[in-house]
């Protein structure tokens, strides 16, 4: 049974001793949350988020965002040019936990809103390259995950060869993934401290003194690793407008070595989150996931049929910036995925965006910058016609895996 927000926020003394709440108000973008929340207002007029895990997948997540916001010392916050919330406390009730952190003011933008050039996109750029260049000791000394390139390669090795014997992934894809793979020239990068996968509501804004969106604020803190910082890219699939801007303002901030595959993993990233999905209903034995990830990728394979993911890649292993990302749809999110960034941007809402969370199969690319045949991520525009997965959406909210759920429209209020 939910807990009412006033249940929640009479926690929050409990959770914060010199904490007295004065109000209270529902926090939720209207769906099947992973967390019961609410926002409480401080006598002294600050607002926090209290929650409450609904589920054990979720209890794990807060767990582990707790972790990672506790790593986060106030030296290391002063090296970020954004907020992050911060934990306050926690408190059991007779059959829960509840956590309280600070909220972050300030609004939302879907990804596909995210316009191009100086602004909302630059920002996140310029704010994910100083989170990738947090110093490694952040995450080694609070224990948590750390993965090399060889690492990370082989997990994808792992992944693709574990969907291809399902049966169910077109060969194209298969080959495609398999050749990613095994091409030296994207696994020579440096791993970076990261969030283990963004979604564009990962980023507060606020407004500039020029009225331009800026990132005020990051939540979904949950994932806090060392990995392929292009696994916090490859939502960039979801902003076609905002791509070329957001990565070149990520390179022009980064104090690391120069990563030019950084965009062709993202896109690979980007489109094995179809092949997650397919795992996540194997695992889960549900065979109508299944049926609807295996609809996906078949989906997904006609349309990169014209297309070459590592095309834009030269021999040397740089990359044409037009020849780059060009992908404009937007991408499933795998069920872990969307658990882990379930418990950051729940900071800010118990539920899931319906909006948000909508899934297509059409990925369409530049075809002007696309050369060769060779089957490759993305569906052509008018390729392919979008695919109904309204029940892979409400799967998705109630399941747990790596990327996206729980996330508000606004973090101020919704």
């Amino acid at each position: 049974m939910a807990r009412s927000p006033f249940t929640l926020a009479a926690a929050v003394s409990a959770a914060v001793p010199e904490a007295v709440v004065s109000g209270t108000r529902p926090l939720t973008a209207g769906g099947a949350g992973r967390f019961d929340s609410a926002v409480a207002t401080l006598a002294d007029g600050r607002e926090v988020v209290v929650r409450e895990a609904t589920d054990e997948s979720a209890e794990h997540d807060l767990s582990a965002e707790v972790i990672a916001l506790r790593a986060l010392t106030p030296g290391v916050r002063e090296l970020l040019p954004v907020d992050v919330p911060e934990y306050l406390g926690a408190a059991t009730l007779r059959d829960g936990r509840v956590t309280v952190t600070t909220m972050l003011p300030g609004y939302q933008i879907d990804a596909a809103e995210i316009p191009p050039g100086e602004g909302a996109a630059a920002s996140i750029g310029r704010t994910l390259a100083a989170i990738h260049a947090l110093p490694p000791s952040v995450v080694r000394s609070a224990g948590l995950p750390e993965h090399s390139p060889e690492d990370s390669r082989a997990d994808i090795r792992q992944l693709v060869d574990d969907v291809a014997a399902t049966g169910r992934v077109p060969v194209r894809l298969t080959v495609r993934w398999r050749n990613a793979v095994e091409d030296d020239r994207l696994w020579s990068f440096e791993s970076a401290v990261g969030l283990g996968g963004t979604q564009a509501t990962s980023f507060v804004f606020g407004d500039d003194s020029r009225g331009a969106p800026v990132v005020t604020g990051v939540l979904g803190w949950q994932g806090l690793s060392i990995d392929d910082p292009a696994v916090d890219l490859q939502w960039v699939a979801a902003a076609p407008d905002a791509a070329p801007a957001l990565f070149a303002a990520y390179a022009a901030a980064s104090h690391r070595a120069p990563d030019e595959a950084l965009e062709v993993r993202a896109r690979l990233h980007a489109e094995l989150e179809f092949a997650r999905w397919l795992v996540h209903g194997i695992e889960t034995h549900r065979p109508d996931v299944v049926d609807d990830a295996a609809a996906l990728l078949e989906s997904l394979a006609e349309g990169v049929r014209d297309n070459n993911l590592l095309a834009g890649l030269r021999r040397d292993g740089s990359t044409d910036v037009d020849d780059a990302l060009a992908v404009l749809g937007r991408v499933p999110e795998s069920a872990e995925r969307a658990a882990a960034s379930a418990a950051g941007t729940a900071m800010e809402t118990d539920a899931y965006d319906p909006a948000e969370l909508s899934l297509t199969a059409e990925i369409a690319w530049d075809q002007d910058s696309a050369p060769g045949p060779d089957g490759d991520q993305s569906s052509a525009p008018g390729a392919t016609e979008p695919i109904d997965v309204a029940a892979v959406q409400r799967e998705m909210s109630s399941s747990s895996d790596h990327t996206s759920s729980d996330r508000s429209t606004s973090s101020s209020d919704t």
